[in-house]
């Protein structure tokens, strides 16, 4: 089974534990069996391939994704990297190329596409692999996964199916409509479009070249950043009619706000938080070192981490982001496919950093012109390579970088430094790199 997880979003609805360069995919918010907690995009790969334990599954995403990805899901895992936002059908052309051409992917084999950030449970990977079998044995040129409705929401699209067997016929699809519309198609039989489908793999190949000109994955690579915006649904799916769509009424939930994903975390706190026996339908998620303490509340979201604090009515977290987007800060917190770093105090000359690397892994070998360095070693042992001298260091160690000098790190076991930045100019894109002899 080949499948497409398209990883895309930003940091706005799940503030503050989510920020710019860390998507709501990538918090680990469910616990395994284990004890260990798991991401949205780690328990989709880790279903998948409980499915289907021979499934090829390439994540499509922007560049600046790739370093967490490699983080959770390691550096084997494939990729198909967007060089710009281009919205969806971009997006599945470029993976889809990426499939035919990097990974030698016939084009008779079917693909599937979905997102990779619902709530689902083992029924929807199952409802995967039955998707991929009719891909590839119907006559249908694109096979959309339509999900039972629970609700009249306007959150989604709908799919107005021919008939109401198993796999039906579509009829038509309908925009995102309002709550007495969606009652409508509701009692037409109507399913919820969930941006789940799949198709033989040179369909696609063959709509995309007639649409954005290209002759080679590397060739579409290199215009990507100027082609068109355009979704799947307008530039395939609402033009196709031959469509089969297949009944899913499993679990399914889009846990795009804090309403919607505390419906699904079964622990009411989460890190440091205390609440009382009067609290009612409240959930604490804190990743600050210091407790949170909530008596006497009702349907109440409290959330805390480097980048901030939110203490909302549940419904109302919903209408977050226009209240983000006025905020402005630093990324305080991030994963990388070496480790994470953790911003500890911001100061007008000064800011202070904690750096995990994983073991085996380094930073680059790098100078700054306009700010001083120093590293402490509160855990782990390493080697650092100052101005070409190496040196191993173990907790205790103290080591100073002048503006100007090359430097880097390597750990041999997991390492933590704090890292402390001092100078009248401190910005990311102070940093020079260099190839480490």
């Amino acid at each position: 089974m080949n499948v497409v997880l398209l990883s895309g979003g930003s940091g706005k609805r799940l503030w503050p534990l989510s920020n710019d360069v860390r998507s709501k995919q990538f918090i680990k918010f469910f616990r395994k069996e284990n004890g260990e907690y798991e991401s949205m995009v780690q328990r989709m790969y880790r279903g998948i391939k409980e499915a289907d334990e021979n499934a090829v599954v390439t994540i499509a995403t922007s560049k600046s994704q790739l370093s967490e990805i490699n983080n959770q899901l390691g550096d084997k895992v494939s990729v198909s990297i967007e060089p710009d936002r281009r919205d969806t059908f971009p997006a599945i052309a470029l993976s889809c190329a990426y499939l035919h051409d990097v990974l030698r992917v016939p084009e008779n084999e079917a693909v599937v596409i979905c997102p990779v950030d619902p709530y689902v449970d083992e029924t929807y990977f199952k409802a995967l692999k039955d998707l991929h079998a009719l891909a590839s044995e119907s006559d249908s040129n694109l096979c959309l996964l339509g999900m039972e409705p629970t609700y009249p929401s306007a959150k989604y699209g709908y799919i107005i199916p021919e008939t109401q067997d198993a796999v039906s016929g579509v009829k038509m699809f309908k925009e995102k409509p309002d709550e007495k519309t969606a009652e409508e198609y509701i009692a037409q039989g109507a399913l919820w479009n969930g941006g789940v489908f799949a198709f033989r793999l040179g369909y696609i190949l063959k709509i995309a070249a007639r649409l954005l000109s290209y002759t080679t994955y590397d060739d579409l690579y290199a215009r990507y950043s100027n082609l068109e915006r355009i979704s799947f649904d307008y530039a395939v799916a609402e033009k196709e009619d031959n469509i089969s769509v297949m009944r899913f009424n499993g679990v399914w939930k889009d846990l795009g706000t804090w309403n919607t994903l505390t419906e699904s975390i079964p622990e009411k706190v989460m890190g440091k938080g205390i609440m009382n026996d009067e609290c009612d339908n409240v959930h604490i998620i804190n990743e600050l070192n210091v407790p949170i303490l909530a008596m006497g509340l009702s349907d109440v979201v409290i959330t805390a981490s480097p980048e901030g604090i939110l203490v909302s009515d549940k419904h109302q977290s919903s209408y977050i982001k226009p209240y983000v987007d006025q905020i402005e800060g630093q990324v305080m917190f991030a994963e990388k496919s070496w480790g994470s770093f953790r911003v500890l105090n911001v100061e007008a000359e000064s800011m202070t950093i904690l750096v995990t690397l994983n073991p085996g892994h380094s930073m680059n070998y790098h100078s700054h012109e306009l700010r001083d360095e120093v590293w402490v070693v509160v855990e782990g042992k390493g080697t650092t390579v100052v101005d070409g001298m190496r040196q191993n260091i173990s907790v205790g160690d103290v080591i100073t970088m002048q503006a100007g000098c090359r430097h880097t790190v390597i750990a041999d076991t997991t390492l933590k430094l704090v890292e402390v930045q001092l100078g009248k100019e401190i910005s990311v894109y102070d940093k020079r790199k260099f190839e480490l002899e």
